[in-house]
């Protein structure tokens, strides 16, 4: 796994995509390569990206007023053609001339709102810069997809809003809203979810993906938790031995059911999600020892339910801020 920002999209690794080396990128044999075959690996990826953009979404913008430090955003995913296995092939698939299109624009998002931003539509610039001019590696760079987003959330920043200008011409301007600061990734293998203080990640082998939605929000909540709780810089502060990790597993574990609380899903799918998961101290997520069993997991979180519920019923919503009990201290160690 490489580090920073080297786990958005390496797409090539689930297709024949990956397959295509540097060095026969300039005599490709185009009789060889089945774009209708690219085009469904492709697809496959990106239905798996909507579903974690859709539900990351839904966590972050009916959390933002709990979230400490929100930030503006518009739930708009985009691709690179240098981060696939072979730009050139990825490009011919979906019939771009240039590199940057719109992978996902999360449901109920301004992006999706903005019925302009379909998937694959043609980027060109983004208000007055052209990513496509940007320097990039042969294959598999990442490097640049990352920093085009960090140029989105820059002019959300200062303006409140982005101006996209597509191949064809036309331009959209989208409006953010606020949201809780975290960004969603889809690994192109693995079984893994990780979350690093700004990212969750998930690999698009994970388990969960095949649960009904509430239940896959339990999986996407935990992670977006660890995040939302600071535990990565208190772990670095602090030291990641196993009793430090189990706490933070735990308080991460008891926020979910208020995270799905408040954004639409039923608070007891976090129950489900480890029921239906059972997880073992030490498999798919876990290091041996860092986590507990999964009948205490559920058990932890099923403890958080009943005053859920009554926020819900009273205040119509789950003001964990306020109401939930945390068990480090964030600050410990500064």
């Amino acid at each position: 796994m490489r580090g920073g920002a080297g786990l958005v999209v390496a797409l090539a690794a689930i297709g024949s995509l990956a397959h295509v080396t540097a060095q026969a990128q300039s005599r490709i044999d185009w009789n060889r390569i089945n774009l209708d075959a690219e085009r469904a690996v492709i697809a496959e990826f990106q239905a798996q990206d909507q579903r974690l953009q859709d539900v990351g979404w839904k966590l972050i913008k009916g959390n933002a007023p709990f979230c400490d430090g929100a930030t503006p955003s518009i739930g708009l995913q985009l691709q690179d053609m240098a981060s696939y296995g072979s730009p050139e092939v990825a490009r011919a698939a979906l019939g771009l001339t240039g590199d940057f299109a719109v992978q996902t624009a999360a449901r109920g998002s301004p992006a999706d709102r903005a019925r302009t931003l379909p998937k694959n539509r043609e980027i060109h610039l983004i208000d007055t810069v052209n990513p496509n001019q940007w320097e990039a590696g042969k294959r598999f760079y990442w490097e640049r997809l990352a920093k085009v987003h960090d140029l989105v959330d820059a002019a959300l920043q200062r303006k409140g809003s982005v101006n996209l200008t597509f191949a064809d011409g036309s331009t959209s301007t989208v409006e953010a809203v606020e949201v809780c600061p975290s960004r969603f990734e889809l690994m192109g293998d693995g079984k893994k979810a990780v979350a690093d203080g700004n990212r969750v990640v998930i690999g698009v082998e994970f388990p969960a993906f095949d649960y009904e939605e509430p239940e896959f929000a339990g999986l996407v909540a935990h992670e977006l938790a660890h995040n939302l709780l600071g535990h990565t810089a208190w772990l670095d502060r602090n030291g990641r031995k196993r009793s430090h990790t189990r706490m933070t597993e735990r308080e991460a574990d008891r926020l979910i059911p208020w995270l799905l609380a408040n954004a639409g899903y039923d608070p007891e799918s976090a129950v489900r999600f480890f029921r239906q998961l059972r997880p073992a101290s030490g498999s798919l997520l876990f290091f041996k020892g860092t986590h507990p069993k999964w009948r205490e997991r559920a058990s932890a979180v099923e403890g958080e339910i009943a005053q859920i519920k009554q926020l819900m019923a009273r205040e119509g919503k789950a003001d964990w801020q306020t109401h939930f009990r945390r068990e480090i201290d964030p600050n410990w160690g500064l």
